[in-house]
């Protein structure tokens, strides 16, 4: 008598990491099928010649030729209206509110995951996957992630909003493997392009890396709204002029064109005034911040005290710190001074290699 193949809805990109991932999955014994998500059209929102990223018309044709070629199941959905309305608004209205966002931590639980579930419950697919560089793992009747072997490659700060029903539907077959591996796995499984292909370090919606030209384009009557205004510092002295505050983040230092004698840095961002506060890299640091909109992973409560290393951006170390539920926010409190914490941006508490859990900067004090 055959034995049931345990089945698996693959998120598919075109890519390198989630064409192999699918391999993987059959080798392992998996029935596989594969879902291709568009979010959004390169050209004509972005104004290139070219497409560029994760999310074109080509990558969403590699996925379903891949597909065909290990007879896979192809489903691609067209989600660009919400992703438009969840991803785009809310990196708009950050932005617009002086703050610096994350799109890729609201798209994960909210589009991908989302639309990967619903696309499996209609097909009766027990679990969905990605190639994520991470590991979806499991303590009891908690589910959590935890950093990929691949530290140079590892996507946990991205997960940390995924919901425990989520990740107990989840797997990440590349959560142990290296991305050397990955290349020389293509190679001889005959996907020679694919393993030269050229990886997007972009957010899909602002291939050339201009959030500028972004907002610009898809902020209705953005002039009206963005207009010059004073950069100050942190005594209320003007310095000069700026060309708008959402064109900045805290501890920037690039592109101030303000000159007094030594360095300056994006310190504050008062959108109600249009003024964007400067001030010396010591006037950047804190040791303490706030976290709203927080998810724990790891414990369902937090530990008395809990020492974790905070990472306040994707590339970032981290930083050693107690951790505390202050009302309805999470209190941080660093053992050392730390410089350019940024509102908006995602704060993730790591045990080790574990995700404890994660949430959104406030403020600092």
């Amino acid at each position: 008598m055959s034995v049931k193949k345990e089945t698996v809805l693959l998120g598919m990109s075109g890519g390198i990491d989630s064409s192999m991932t699918a391999i993987l999955l059959q080798e392992e014994g998996y029935d596989v099928s594969g879902i291709t998500i568009r979010t959004w059209d390169s050209i004509s929102e972005s104004c290139l010649s070219k497409e560029k990223g994760c999310c074109t018309v080509e990558s969403v044709f590699d996925a379903k030729k891949l597909a065909d070629g290990l007879n896979i199941p192809h489903y691609i959905i067209d989600a660009r209206e919400k992703f438009k309305s969840v991803v785009i608004a809310d990196f708009i209205h950050e932005y617009l509110n002086g703050r610096t966002p994350n799109p890729c931590v609201v798209c994960n639980p909210h589009i991908k995951w989302e639309i990967m579930l619903a696309q499996a419950d209609k097909l009766n697919c027990e679990y969905v996957a990605t190639g994520h560089y991470a590991q979806a793992l499991q303590n009891g009747h908690r589910f959590y992630i935890s950093k990929g072997s691949d530290e140079t490659k590892d996507q946990s700060y991205f997960l940390w909003d995924l919901p425990q029903e989520y990740l107990k539907r989840t797997l990440l077959p590349l959560g142990k493997m290296y991305k050397s591996d990955i290349r020389k796995m293509a190679k001889e499984k005959g996907y020679e392009t694919l393993a030269k292909k050229r990886e997007s370090q972009e957010i899909c919606f602002i291939p050339e890396n201009d959030y500028r030209h972004f907002l610009r384009n898809n902020i209705p009557d953005f002039t009206k709204k963005i207009s010059q205004g004073n950069f100050i510092d942190s005594q209320g002295k003007i310095l000069g002029t700026h060309n708008g505050y959402p064109f900045y983040t805290i501890g920037q230092r690039k592109g101030l064109d303000v000159a007094v004698g030594y360095p300056l840095y994006v310190k504050e961002i008062i959108p109600e005034t249009n003024t964007v506060v400067l001030g010396t890299k010591d006037e950047l640091g804190t040791k303490v911040m706030f976290i709203s909109k927080f998810r724990l992973m790891k414990y369902e409560t937090l530990p008395q005290n809990f020492e974790a290393n905070i990472k306040i951006r994707f590339r970032n170390q981290g930083y050693k710190g107690k951790i505390s539920i202050f009302e309805d926010k999470i209190k941080v409190e660093f053992q050392e001074t730390v410089t350019a914490v940024t509102p908006g941006q995602s704060a993730v508490f790591y045990e080790g290699s574990d995700v404890v859990g994660g949430g959104i900067i406030e403020n600092t004090f």
